[in-house]
């Protein structure tokens, strides 16, 4: 065994391999960017090395600077995470040539799975089952157009060497092929410098059914079940859950028969994940094989009892497997769900900023948080933003479930906006519940889990507003113990005024809407004036900074966070934002700029659709901006001219700013 690893990566997996590194005794040394000095992983490591400014095609994707830092550190093996350079053949073969040992897969392997194209063929050689479509090598774009109308529509153009959905497109007719082919093609191009695609037979509702295969050096190799990974947004897991729901022995066998042929296939060692689909007749049909340890291997990990990254690294020690296939069971049931820092009522998009306040659920035997941010870390906009993963474990499924929905209400970030409801959205779904879901879930059910917003409720102005009142409290018993005269009334905190009544109004906006909420001091509490009637509470803020309420007899716990004049309330998984105002305070004019013209993330052009001057129609699309990987267009929000063009592609530009402009058309 080693005594010494470096680890290629950040965040929550560098965290996750320096846990197990840690637990055998084996010393840890970690890199990092500029943007991730003062991380997590960098925290928890052994030693940690400065690689490069923040963009990860300048620090975590350098090669050469990963290499001289396992060369000055003395480290023996390098453990590439996911991403970056895990799946990168020539990275694989210049550890070997320093002799420093990969934790992965021989780049044989990794160059085998790497291109798409070349997988299928080999699959198709091992006898494992592959979905109707279009592997070749020839891009042409009128045969690319030509294979797919004799595929058939619907076809899903994919990137030939990525993952994760990058450059994935499903196309449903002839007309929609060309753009979609050359969004796919420049999303490919932008993730992974090649931008080739195949095509593939889309399937309407099939599910996305992956196996854990391990192998070894000694000619050794098992799979350890299955994972269902159906539930996807812009064709990426959010949630995964084992064993699959409804999966029957039969077929768990013959799906795992089928991986590990796929792994033997190409002569396969270490950690790898053969993806299917699984369509409605119990068929399945070969997708892809990720050669590497998969964000989602957690739930493996506790149905089976089994510390992958320990098998990882015994494996890439060269000693054989820690188990044989027969020794090998199913216990219980596991969901992941990933926490994001992103908007579900905004596509999903990214949210940047400070975790200005981080409380996830406590760890148990049930419950496991796998994260790499710690509160009043930086969502930065040159990452991935996972904030972490939930695992839960129970007996069954719905046990699991169950505690899926308690601990996702437990959760709570405040700083940048999360998918946590609309993960607990998900969750209390009856089809998902039942387990009658495939990959077109979230679009299917769009309406049940993006729930329209709802004007805060009574209760929360009533928490919000207590929270104000025991603010205030303190600083006044404050101000009295400090002052030279402790008992002056000036210093109480009863409403007493000068002349007038013992009453004071606190204005709050819910979005732009001003609410007045009058405040009635009395001897046992503060009696409200709420948009929907009075209402009497009291209350106490405790150690942690919750306040324990009582809402007119109804005891509560919740936890108000405040920055400025901002208040998050956060209760029973609900989490609704308020504004302190002051509606004498002087309001700005508005500039009167669509914001759907506005940058909606900090982010990069990397297209621009019109000309200076051009007409265009509502939803005509203009622009696309990147960011975290992901893509977002920006249409036309009425019909018009376009009077400028403000960024060009390349250009780097900031949430809010304003790309371009549209001017009604003369005489319309």
């Amino acid at each position: 065994m080693f005594d010494k690893i470096l680890i290629a990566n950040r965040g929550e997996i560098a965290c996750r391999v320096i846990r197990t590194a840690r637990r055998l005794g084996i010393r840890t040394v970690a890199v990092y960017s500029d943007a991730d000095r003062g991380s997590l992983h960098v925290a928890l490591a052994d030693e940690a090395y400065r690689i490069g400014p923040a963009p990860a095609g300048e620090s975590y994707l350098k090669a050469e600077a990963i290499l001289e830092v396992a060369a000055r550190s003395g480290a023996q093996a390098i453990h590439p995470g996911y991403g970056f350079l895990s799946e990168n053949d020539s990275f694989a073969e210049a550890c070997a040539a320093v002799g420093v040992v990969f934790i992965g897969p021989p780049p044989a392997a990794i160059r085998a799975m790497g291109s798409k194209s070349a997988a299928k063929r080999i699959m198709e050689g091992a006898q494992v089952p592959l979905v109707p479509g279009y592997h070749g090598e020839k891009q042409e774009s009128d045969l690319l157009r030509r294979e797919a109308e004799q595929i058939g529509f619907p076809v899903l153009i994919k990137a030939s060497a990525g993952g994760g959905g990058k450059g994935m497109r499903a196309v449903l007719t002839l007309d929609d092929f060309d753009d979609a082919l050359a969004a796919a093609r420049r999303e490919a191009r932008a993730s992974f410098g090649d931008d080739r695609v195949l095509l593939e037979k889309y399937l309407t509702k099939p599910r996305h059914v992956e196996i854990q295969v391990f192998a070894d050096t000694h000619g050794n190799a098992v799979h350890l079940f299955e994972r269902d990974c159906s539930i996807q947004r812009r064709h990426q897991k959010v949630l995964e859950e084992a064993p699959a729901p409804g999966m029957k022995p039969e077929l768990r066998a013959r799906m795992g028969e089928a991986a590990v042929a796929a792994a033997r296939a190409i002569g396969y060692v270490g950690a790898g994940t053969v993806e299917f689909l699984l369509d409605e007749d119990g068929s399945f049909y070969f997708m892809e094989m990720n050669t590497r340890l998969q964000v989602e291997h957690p739930v493996t990990e506790m149905i089976t009892g089994q510390d992958l990254v320990e098998w990882q690294l015994l494996v890439a020690s060269g000693e054989p497997l820690p188990a044989g296939q027969e020794q090998l069971a199913i216990c219980g049931h596991a969901i992941e769900a990933r926490i994001y820092a992103e908007d579900p009522n905004r596509e999903f998009l990214p949210s940047i900023g400070r975790l200005r306040h981080l409380r996830p659920p406590a760890d148990s035997p049930h419950v496991r948080i796998d994260t790499g941010v710690r509160q009043e870390d930086e969502v930065s906009i040159y990452y991935d933003p996972m904030i972490a993963k939930l695992i839960v474990w129970d007996t069954d499924r719905n046990g699991a479930l169950r505690r899926l929905r308690s601990a996702l209400a437990e959760y709570q970030v405040v700083g940048v906006t999360t998918n946590t409801g609309f993960l607990a959205s998900v969750a209390a779904h009856p089809a998902f519940v039942s387990g009658e879901f495939d990959t077109g879930f979230i679009e299917r059910h769009r309406s049940d889990l993006f729930p329209s917003a709802m004007p805060a409720p009574g209760r929360t102005l009533a928490l919000a507003s207590l929270e104000i009142l025991l603010r205030r409290e303190e600083e006044a018993k404050g101000s009295a113990e400090t002052s030279l005269d402790p008992y002056s009334p000036w210093h109480s905190v009863s409403g007493w005024r000068l002349n007038f009544d013992n009453h004071h109004t606190l204005y709050l906006l819910d979005g732009e809407e001003e609410i007045a909420i009058t405040v009635h001091y009395r001897g046992d509490g503060y009696l409200l004036a709420l948009p929907d009637g009075n209402l009497l509470v009291r209350g106490t803020l405790d150690n942690n900074g919750d306040i324990l309420a009582d809402l007119g007899g109804t005891r509560v716990k919740a936890t108000v966070v405040r920055h400025g004049n901002t208040l998050t309330i956060l209760e029973q998984g609900r989490v609704h934002t308020l504004t302190i105002h002051d509606p004498h305070a002087c309001i700005g004019e508005d500039q009167g700029v669509d914001a759907s013209l506005a940058a909606p993330m900090p982010g990069k052009v990397v297209a621009v659709l019109v000309n200076p001057g051009e007409k265009v129609e509502k939803g005509r699309p203009l622009m696309i901006l990147e960011a975290m990987k992901m893509e977002h267009t920006i249409t036309a929000p009425r019909d018009g001219l376009i009077s400028s063009l403000n960024f060009t592609v390349g250009s780097l530009v900031s949430e809010g700013v304003e790309l371009l402009a549209i001017v009604a058309e003369e005489g319309a």
